[in-house]
């Protein structure tokens, strides 16, 4: 898989960055909070106004594609306090959710899970709250 360039808007990384620091004053936990970094730190910081629309960034509504089985699931990215599987909102720190973060419409990737390795393309963001004008969420 090809590596891509990863955006982020600086209000999202702002409130990432900040969760982090939350979250490390709480025990365990390390292992996701590494990767969410990770992420973060190789990422491109974009002005909200000028990012892509086919970027996911928080908040965004996205169709992703199971590359082995085929499978399509949508998924609202948000921080963890909204997270509620049933609504199919997936939490920035659900494995997923720190992996779809950044990616493009169109990006395929690989991301470890508890049952093993899940390969997904972005099949589409259905809603990007930057993209809609929707600075205050």
């Amino acid at each position: 898989m090809e590596t891509r360039t990863l955006f982020i808007t600086r209000s999202d990384l702002e409130r990432l960055q900040e969760l982090l620091n939350q979250q490390r004053a709480k025990p365990g936990g390390g292992d996701y909070l590494a990767k969410l970094q990770g992420e973060l730190d190789k990422a491109e910081v974009v002005d909200p106004k000028a990012i892509p629309a086919e970027v996911v960034t928080m908040r965004s509504t996205v169709e992703l594609t199971d590359l082995d089985t085929g499978g399509v699931e949508v998924y609202e990215l948000v921080f963890p306090d909204e997270a509620d599987p049933t609504k199919k909102k997936i939490s920035v720190l659900a494995p997923i959710g720190t992996a779809v973060l950044g990616y493009r419409m169109g990006d395929e990737f690989e991301w470890k899970v508890p049952a093993g390795v899940r390969r997904l393309r972005v099949t589409k963001v259905l809603y990007q709250p930057e993209a809609a004008g929707d600075w205050d969420l």
